[in-house]
């Protein structure tokens, strides 16, 4: 099958040839990778699309390839300090594998933290032709092959706790509503007009997400959230699927966060990613929500991929094939960007174990 008709297939709830599989990973492990299989030089690589030259997941035959416009290409700028379009400060924070040191970025400083800077602010502007250049030659050199996904991730709460600071936003939910929706709304509006754009060029997804999952819990109430997300993520789905009737659309967000399951497929939600396997059970997902949705990720990167042996990550495949693959509905990749602490035994294991399983009809 072609990597686009294996994707559709499964999102039909179909079986197809193998399971469909997407991967990424972070720079410093797409560049072990990449001595690995040959390729020594140095090619700008950020795991959610943004210039990403995409020959990694074309050798590994991958099924999807992403294109990304937003906040989140803000993420893995090296290891120094900077200060993002937004105005959001930056730093990077060093760990230790044995396989070498990376580096993480995390944001500061936030540029709305004083109340009155909010009604100052002024966000870039999503409409920049240079913005699509590289969505549009992805649809344009390989949208006939492969399933396109046009990334907006960190949509809405994530990119506003980055911009207002996450206890000040956490307590404006509270105290001060309308101001709350005033930070909230800075992020969704730049968001839905990049989203709205990749779907004008013909991706055949669009992914989007904040974390509102911690690992047993939500960050903020069930009730709380439908009172201040759910009828944004309703206007979000509904706009982009009156462009295009046949987009699906998937969502992201670690973490628990079944309480909330319903309401994204109320509100129109075609896939949820990542389905973190130490919080939410894949298997149980499947049989409550497998009529209404499909499932992209499974695959422990807390534990199983940089921790366990080989034959624990083949095994870990096998059952997910089983149960949440069972007649189609799944994507199957880790549950996070591969991370340099993940040994290439482990990777390679995931990879070909994909590759070689046939999905259970």
């Amino acid at each position: 099958m072609k990597h686009r008709d294996r994707v559709a297939a499964a999102l039909a709830r179909e079986t197809p040839d193998r399971c469909p599989m997407q991967i990424s990973f972070t720079p410093e492990f797409a560049a072990r990778l990449r001595e690995t299989l040959g390729r020594s030089e140095t090619t700008e690589h950020n795991p959610h699309g943004g210039g990403n030259p995409y020959d990694l997941e074309i050798e590994l035959d991958e099924d999807m390839l992403l294109t990304s416009v937003g906040w989140a290409n803000s993420y893995y700028q090296g290891n120094r300090d900077y200060v993002d379009e937004w105005g959001i400060a930056w730093r990077p924070v060093e760990y230790t594998t044995p396989f070498g040191k990376g580096y993480y970025t995390e944001f500061h400083a936030p540029p709305l933290a004083d109340d009155d800077a909010i009604s100052r602010y002024r966000p870039p502007d999503p409409n920049r032709p240079e913005l699509y250049a590289q969505a549009e030659r992805l649809v344009r050199e390989h949208g006939s092959e492969y399933w396109i996904v046009g990334v907006t991730v960190t949509t809405i709460f994530e990119t506003a706790w980055a911009l207002r600071g996450l206890d000040a936003l956490m307590a404006d939910f509270v105290v001060d509503r309308d101001r709350a929706e005033a930070v909230l709304d800075i992020p969704f509006r730049y968001h839905l007009a990049a989203a709205k754009q990749l779907v004008e060029i013909g991706v055949d997804m669009i992914w989007v997400g904040d974390d509102v999952g911690m690992q047993n819990a939500m960050m903020i109430s069930p009730a709380l959230w439908r009172r201040i997300f759910k009828t944004r993520w309703a206007e979000f789905f509904a706009t982009l699927k009156g462009i295009n009737p046949a987009l699906k659309i998937a969502y992201h967000s670690d973490g628990m966060i079944e309480p909330i399951v319903p309401d994204m497929i109320e509100v129109g939600l075609d896939v949820l990613n990542p389905v973190q396997p130490a919080s939410m059970d894949p298997a149980a997902l499947k049989k409550r929500y497998g009529d209404s949705l499909c499932f992209w990720g499974t695959i422990d990167e807390q534990r199983t991929l940089p921790f366990g042996t080989p034959d624990d990550v083949r095994r870990e495949v096998r059952a997910r094939l089983r149960t949440v693959g069972k007649g189609g509905g799944l994507i199957l990749g880790p549950t996070h960007h591969v991370q340099l602490d993940t040994p290439l035994e482990n990777f390679w294991a995931m990879v070909d174990a994909i590759r070689e399983t046939p999905c259970v009809g």
